[in-house]
């Protein structure tokens, strides 16, 4: 702990060796700062020494437990405290809406509704760390002149203590967190504590008294008795941990909310087997009083209640929330974050139909929707410019949510929208932001006429944060992805050319995980009576592959164009891709068929040994010759294998991706590969190619698979 000396002239600086110690410098700043603007809490953060990260060093009006997720935050965190410090600036947050809308972090956890106050301890070179103070929800919209020169003023002064501080080498030592405690002397005019005790025994309904940390410090006769616990067992325990029925998160979210927001608070709990209590919550900044009677109205209710049959109301709690940004982390394309959505936000608030919107070109484009009976009737949106007025539009540009609790109001608000009747009668749209621009819109609709109050909306605009981050990763994967598939198209031949003699088919399947790109490759070229085939494989899978995978296919058809031997075809791709300069390496097979004579001859550089289905359906892998892969050895040969082809044969030329799998033995993988091609060798060959392929395209795949057919005609 450091101190400062008080007893100094206006515009002297206390001599820094002077600066009495023992004395809680943190602490008292923080309680006279909370005095000044009459705020209920605060919290002081020192900047760690070697890393960028703010750690809270002293708290006072609530328990730490409050701020538990921001014991240590970084300086790049989306919460005030952090923004605050960063950039050397008083941070607002004028209630819980805009807490959710601008930091949703904070408004999950703490979903009550109160005023925030974040400013940066700091120097003009040197910055020291920050602060935070909060108010009830009662306080102005705004901050006051007033208030924010007061805060302002002893932050600046906090800093400077803090530099003298460290100039005199004095070390701040742990403080204690200031919690306000109860009156105990100076209670002229009230009742003696004796005859105060007798009055509340005599009282009909229960009485407890709660410190701030939500301990009991005192209850009468008749809370005991209702509550069905004795006093000792009470006692300077929390009621949600003494009380067996009350030990649900929802209760004591009901402490937190009524201590945070320093406005009464009241539920109802069932006490086994089947009687009703009230608790209501009469919050101070010393504790809580609650009072504990029967809840005789809920009870008569409860006697009448809905069968099992019946839907339950729903409540929103933090865990449900973190469940779904759980389940929202999971989603990769665009598709996934809508199904998701109604998967799991759309039952937890209530709601029967939704309506994803993104943009595109200035205007609203539908990216998905559940829900409606008529999918014409999404329709509406889809299309719409970004400025017109209406609510879907409104909301993403503005980025304010909008609650609409019947169609009257949304009718009022809004005369100019197309009225299209899809039958729900009360709408909610957030506004969904992330990275600190709008991506889209979340339009939830409700059969039913709803109200909104403020825990809902605040909820509701936190979960739109969530979703408009799944949207965002979701925007981008799907871009890369069309991105990938448009590549590949374009550096696969977009149909096969006829051949003379020679019927063909080939199929292609990217892989199923990452970029969704590779370097598998496969092409024919016609040569005068005779043709050419390739097929072949780049190492690696991304957009460096595809790249070069391009490349070598294109040489190919021009020395194939120019009439060079499949020796000397893959010696000059060999040669060129060293030219290249790539670190990647190549498998290739390539084939020059002559039909007319019956037979193919064939170069192989690592490539996986092509098929031959015979006419009477046997079945043979082709033991060719072959050299290493392309891009390792410049002066590598390739000597070629002449292979007969009669009438009728079949020959499978495919990439490793056919064969291999993880657990799977290759040689075991190629005969089966064998016993399929026996079996379906005699269908139509687009047919056969789908047969060929159709486990790999049913299951997940590390590796991209191109397969080549070609049958000898009669």
């Amino acid at each position: 702990m450091v101190g400062v000396s008080e007893a100094q002239e206006p515009g002297q600086q206390a001599p820094a060796a002077r600066l009495p110690v023992g004395i809680p410098l943190l602490s008292l700043t923080l309680a006279a700062m909370m005095d000044d603007v009459h705020a209920h809490s605060g919290a002081v953060y020192l900047l760690a020494p070697d890393e960028p990260v703010l750690q809270m060093a002293v708290m006072a009006g609530l328990p730490r437990s409050f701020a538990a997720p921001w014991e240590r935050v970084g300086l790049a965190a989306p919460i005030p405290v952090a923004e605050a410090a960063r950039d050397r600036k008083l941070v607002w947050v004028g209630g819980e809406e805009e807490m959710a809308r601008r930091f949703p972090r904070v408004a999950v956890v703490l979903p009550y509704p109160f005023s925030l106050a974040a400013l940066p301890v700091a120097s003009e070179s040197t910055l020291y760390g920050a602060v935070f103070v909060t108010w009830p929800g009662g306080h102005a919209p705004e901050l006051s002149d007033r208030e924010r020169d007061h805060l302002t003023a002893s932050c600046r002064r906090l800093a400077t203590r803090l530099e003298r501080a460290a100039q005199s080498g004095l070390p701040l030592r742990p403080e204690p967190d200031l919690l306000a405690t109860p009156l105990i002397g100076n209670m002229s005019g009230t009742l003696g504590s004796v005859e105060a005790t007798r009055m509340v025994a005599r009282l009909p309904y229960g009485l407890c008294s709660l410190d701030v940390q939500g301990r009991v410090t005192f209850a009468n006769p008749a809370a005991t008795e209702l509550l069905e616990v004795s006093a000792d067992r009470l006692l300077g325990t929390q009621l949600w941990a003494s009380v067996p029925w009350l030990n649900d998160p929802v209760y004591e979210d009901r402490y937190r909310g009524a201590l945070f927001s320093q406005q009464v608070t009241s539920f109802v709990a069932l006490r086994p087997p089947a009687d009703w209590l009230s608790f209501r919550m009469y919050p101070s900044t010393t504790g809580l009083s609650v009072r504990i009677s029967r809840a005789r109205a809920v009870a008569e209710m409860a006697r009448a209640a809905p069968g099992p049959g019946d839907a339950p109301s729903r409540l929103v709690t933090i865990t449900q929330v973190l469940s779904m940004a759980g389940a929202l982390t999971e989603a990769v394309g665009v598709q996934d974050v809508v199904q998701l959505v109604a998967d799991e936000i759309a039952p937890a608030v209530g709601c029967q139909a939704l309506v994803l919107l993104g943009t595109r070109g200035g205007r609203l484009r539908v990216l998905g929707h559940r829900g409606y009976p008529d999918a014409h009737m999404v329709e509406q949106f889809d299309g719409l410019p970004l400025d017109s007025t209406t609510p879907g539009a409104q909301a993403l540009t503005s980025g304010v949510p909008a609650f609409f609790e019947s169609r009257e109001q949304l009718e009022r608000l809004y005369p100019a929208r197309p009225a299209t009747p899809d039958g729900f009668a009360s709408w909610a749209f957030l506004p969904l932001i992330a990275s600190g621009r709008p991506v889209g819109t979340c339009v939830l609709a409700y059969a039913e006429p709803h109200g909104f109050p403020a825990d809902e909306r605040a909820v509701l605009t936190s979960l739109g944060g969530l979703v408009a981050l799944a949207l965002e990763r979701a925007l981008l994967y799907d871009a890369k992805h069309q991105l990938a598939h448009g590549l590949q198209a374009a550096l696969l031949p977009h149909s096969l050319p006829p051949l003379p003699g020679i019927d063909a088919a080939a199929r292609y399947l990217p892989g199923t995980r990452g970029m969704d790109i590779g370097g598998d490759f496969y092409d024919v070229v016609p040569t005068g009576g005779q043709a050419a085939a390739v097929i072949g494989d780049v190492q690696g899978h991304n957009v460096t592959a595809a790249g070069l995978m391009g490349q070598l296919r294109t040489a190919v058809r021009a020395y194939t164009a120019v009439g060079q031997s499949p020796q000397e075809v893959m010696a000059s791709t060999n040669r060129l891709l060293i030219d290249l300069g790539s670190d990647l390496f190549a498998s290739c097979l390539y084939l020059r068929l002559d039909p007319a004579r019956g037979r193919a001859v064939m170069a192989r550089a690592g490539h996986p040994p092509p098929l031959l289905r015979r006419p009477d359906g046997r079945v043979r892998v082709l033991d060719l010759a072959g050299g290493p892969l392309l891009g390792i050895d410049g002066a590598a040969g390739y000597p070629t294998t002449e292979v007969a082809l009669t009438p009728g044969s079949v020959l499978a030329l495919y990439t490793d991706g056919l064969i291999e799998s993880p657990g799977v033995d290759i040689e075991d993988a190629l005969a089966d590969l064998g016993r399929r091609l026996a079996e379906a060798g005699d269908l139509p060959l687009d047919e056969l190619a789908d047969t060929l392929v159709r486990h790999e395209a049913a299951e997940e795949r590390d590796d991209d698979v191109a397969l080549l057919l070609l049958r000898a005609r009669g």
